[in-house]
Parts: structure tokens; C-alpha cells; sequence
């Protein structure tokens, strides 16, 4: 399991993580918790539903106990089950949890205004992300006024390992945690881990040189975006903001000269808050 939290592409991708047998080896760890997490974290936006046998081969749990979390999950709202499709989907008891959490971010309702105005003059997507796993999750995202735009939006997942977002939350990092997440990225990506490790290693430059780094084609070919990492007020959570959009829209130098310093203020202003 993660302790250190004291600053707070397209084919298979690196999203798909698995931590669990690392975080199992810790006494006070549920497994039987944590796969029943699993089982709601492997629902994707865009899934119509999904049955036991598909829960099991995302999962990689026995379909035996795909069953029992299941019946269990439908038992207490978390999921519901669909006799006609044979599928099951997420309840209403997941969204409440997700509300609860949204809620209780106020660097959302701060950091919005600040978003918003960035996102309609760059004509592109500003969103605000935190950790989970090999992801970075969506908790705030703002939309220019173009028609353009990238299908992203609150609860979007995107990986950690290759997007402008993801790369700037690891730049700030403890270095016990970063080395973790680097080498559960090379364990699950052997082949593509060496790419993977010079696109951080070369965000980090860029955060060290410029405050924000950039994301070229990285995640996707045709996508460009920049990143920058943002603390609380406090000190004790980590995020990370990002400005993407197509890259015909979205040129290098734009994001380098006028969105990055830009976000790296926005950043500055939410952190001395």
C-alpha cells in the first residue's frame, strides 16, 4: 500500500494496473475489500454492462468469486443486474460516494472560474486530476467554446504514465512513491516500459526547466496537452491540472508560450490560497 502521500497508447492502456498483491502483503489489508473495489473499478464509461465472465477476465479473479462479489455488490446498491441483458452496471450506491467525495473538494469550486476562462481562450479542454493508481482521475474538467473537443469528463480516467497531467503529479512525487509506480509500470509494461520511463524522465526535465511539461502524441497521436502539479493549500493532497485538445488545434509552441505559464499560474494562485 502507498504511504508516502506527504505533497499529498491506445491498445492497451497503461490504466490497467494491479497493485493488489503488493498492498496484500500488509496484515491490516481486507483483500476481500479490495476485490470488491476491484470489481466496481473495472467498469469503463462507454460499458452498456458487463457479466461475470467479463468482470472475471478484467479482474483476472476466479469467476466463482466474480459471483459471490457480485451478488453481494446488487445486495447492498453498488451494482444492478439487468435479467433481460444478463449484465450488471453500476448503482446508485457508487454515485453517492462520488458525490460525497466531489463535495468535499473546494479547490474544485476555486479552481473552476480560473479553468474556465483559460479553457475558452485556448479553445480546448482544462481539467483538474488526482492520483488513483496508474491513473489519474478527472475531478473538474472545463470546455472552450469550440465543437472540437476531447470526449473527457468528470470521472475520466487517463494514465498516469503518458498524459501531460499524470507526468506532472509524478514530477512532484516523493521519490519512494514515484520509484513504486515506476516499477509496477515496468512489471505490467515490460515492452513499452523503456518509451514509457524517457517521456517521464524528459517531463521532469521540462518541469524543472519551464514549471509544466507537455504530452505530444504520447497518450493519443492526434492529442497535445500540457500539465501542471498542484498542491492544497495545506500541503497534504496532491493534483495535477492540464490543458489538451487536438493537435491541430493545440500547436507546441502554443502550449509552451501561452496555456503552460498560464496553468503554472493557476496553479500558484490555488496553492497561495
Amino acid at each position: 500500500m502507498l504511504k508516502s502521500v506527504d505533497v499529498g497508447g491506445k491498445s492497451a492502456p497503461l490504466y490497467e494496473d494491479d497493485l493488489l498483491d503488493e498492498d496484500a502483503k500488509e496484515r491490516q489489508f481486507v483483500t476481500a475489500l479490495a476485490r470488491g473495489l476491484d470489481v466496481l473499478r473495472c467498469f469503463r464509461p462507454g460499458d452498456v454492462g458487463l457479466g461475470n465472465q467479463e468482470i472475471a477476465e478484467r479482474t483476472r479473479l476466479p469467476k466463482p468469486t466474480i459471483s459471490r462479489l457480485t451478488y453481494t455488490l446488487t445486495r447492498l446498491g453498488y451494482l444492478t443486474y439487468s435479467e433481460r441483458l444478463g449484465v450488471y452496471q453500476l448503482g446508485s450506491g457508487v454515485l453517492a460516494l462520488g458525490y460525497a467525495m466531489l463535495s468535499g473538494l473546494d479547490i474544485r469550486e476555486r479552481a473552476r472560474p480560473l479553468m474556465q476562462e483559460l479553457a475558452n481562450d485556448a479553445n480546448a479542454s482544462v481539467a483538474l486530476g488526482t492520483r488513483d493508481r496508474l491513473s489519474m482521475v478527472y475531478v473538474e474538467c472545463c470546455k472552450g467554446p469550440g465543437t472540437v473537443t476531447l470526449r473527457l469528463d468528470v470521472g475520466s480516467r487517463v494514465p498516469i504514465a503518458t498524459t501531460a497531467m499524470g507526468r506532472s503529479l509524478l514530477s512532484v512525487l516523493p521519490e519512494t512513491e514515484r520509484s513504486y509506480l515506476m516499477d509496477s509500470m515496468r512489471e505490467r509494461f515490460p515492452d513499452r516500459y523503456p518509451d514509457v520511463k524517457a517521456g517521464i524522465e524528459k517531463a521532469m526535465e521540462e518541469m524543472d526547466r519551464h514549471g509544466f511539461c507537455l504530452s505530444l502524441g504520447d497518450w493519443q497521436s492526434d492529442v497535445h496537452a500540457v500539465g501542471v502539479p498542484l498542491l492544497s493549500a495545506d500541503r497534504s493532497a496532491v493534483f495535477a491540472l492540464n490543458c489538451g485538445g487536438p493537435s491541430f488545434i493545440l500547436s507546441p509552441d502554443y502550449l509552451k508560450n501561452e496555456a503552460g505559464p498560464r496553468l503554472a499560474e493557476i496553479a500558484r494562485q490555488l496553492t497561495a490560497r
